[in-house]
């Protein structure tokens, strides 16, 4: 083989990698989706200021985000519901794209356009955890090509991750300009719009990357999160209803279908779909604080107490579940339980 055969063929392997690189970034961009850690937050009927920081602090963690609570309705007043009452989300981490990471300096040989090499250097430092210094690249990127798409959406997910949401928020909104396609853009901007506490544009966007995707599970949950803040209880159940027909183990949603339930004062109905989320999740300490709560406002003392003893055994330092048994004990006349319940709820909200 002479020299000029020699560099044609190496000319060629190059190419040949560098479409290769290109075709991965193509593909495995379009589901960058991957579980955040589940928190599940309560809030004490007794404390309604009490903040979502607060809770968070004293809550336990378990896997895949589900910001979730509920409270007891007292008995003198069962159609007077506490409007402290939410339900779960259910988010999709947006991490980088999965693929080997490519050398930038090959390509950089190869005459790659600068565009690329700053995305996929900020797709780097994203996945070593330095969101700051993938933000700079991602920048770069954008300023050397303003119709990169990619790099709109992967700002937005380093702003997302930082907790900027008005930042994301535009990304996604720029990165929705040029593709209208994408669901998950419009789940990413929903969660974004959620944060800021901006409800009816949230809804817009779970309801809009649902009419793209119909079965598109984390905006049917998001969405359904939503419209339990906002009181619309119906379009919860109809929500996980959708949902259950396609994950029909998720015990957070058949959770999240009886609290919509029990909101409607339907507790039978609330505590049939709380036993199925305990059946599938034998340790779901919240699903059993809540369906001892239903039996509390049927009546059902003993009962309730049974379900309210397991939560704690589950989780000794659940505060709200020593306030409702608290509540019991002292409609039973049991008062030094009582107080020694109610005393155990404080020190913990206090810790």
């Amino acid at each position: 083989m002479n020299r000029r055969e020699f560099f044609l063929l190496v000319t060629i392997v190059l190419a040949v990698l560098f479409i290769a690189v290109l075709c991965s970034i193509i593909f495995t961009c379009k589901g960058k989706e991957t579980p955040y850690e589940e928190t599940e937050i309560y809030i004490d009927i007794d404390d309604p200021e009490e903040t979502e920081e607060e809770i968070l602090d004293e809550e336990e963690e378990d896997s895949g985000v589900r910001v979730s609570y509920q409270t007891q309705r007292p008995l003198s007043s069962l159609s007077g519901l506490s409007r402290l009452h939410g339900m779960g989300v259910y988010v999709s981490e947006i991490d980088p794209i999965n693929y080997e990471n490519p050398d930038l300096d090959i390509l950089r040989h190869m005459g790659a356009d600068q565009f690329l090499i700053s995305f996929l250097a900020g797709e780097q430092h994203y996945r070593e955890g330095d969101v700051d210094r993938a933000i700079s690249e991602y920048t770069v990127s954008i300023n050397r090509n303003g119709d990169f798409l990619e790099a709109y959406i992967s700002r937005g997910n380093a702003w997302m991750k930082k907790r900027e949401y008005s930042r994301a928020i535009d990304d996604y909104t720029r990165a929705i300009r040029l593709d209208n396609t994408k669901a998950e853009l419009y789940n990413y901007r929903g969660y974004a719009r959620l944060e800021r506490r901006e409800m009816n544009l949230a809804i817009e966007d779970f309801s809009r990357a649902i009419t793209i995707n119909r079965n598109y599970v984390d905006a049917l949950v998001n969405r359904s999160h939503v419209l339990y803040q906002t009181g619309n209880y119906i379009g919860v159940i109809e929500d996980c209803d959708r949902i259950i027909a396609l994950e029909p183990l998720n015990a957070v949603i058949w959770n999240r279908r009886g609290s919509a339930w029990y909101a409607r004062e339907d507790d039978d109905r609330a505590i049939r779909d709380f036993t199925e989320a305990i059946r599938i999740r034998g340790d779901y300490a919240l699903a059993l604080y809540n369906r001892g709560n239903a039996w509390y406002s049927k009546r059902e003392y003993d009962r309730a107490l049974a379900d309210l003893n397991r939560c704690l055994s589950i989780n000794p330092s659940y505060a709200a579940a020593y306030s409702s048994r608290g509540n019991i004990f002292q409609l039973m006349g049991n008062r030094e339980s009582a107080a020694a319940d109610f005393a155990a709820a404080e020190r913990l909200q206090n810790r």
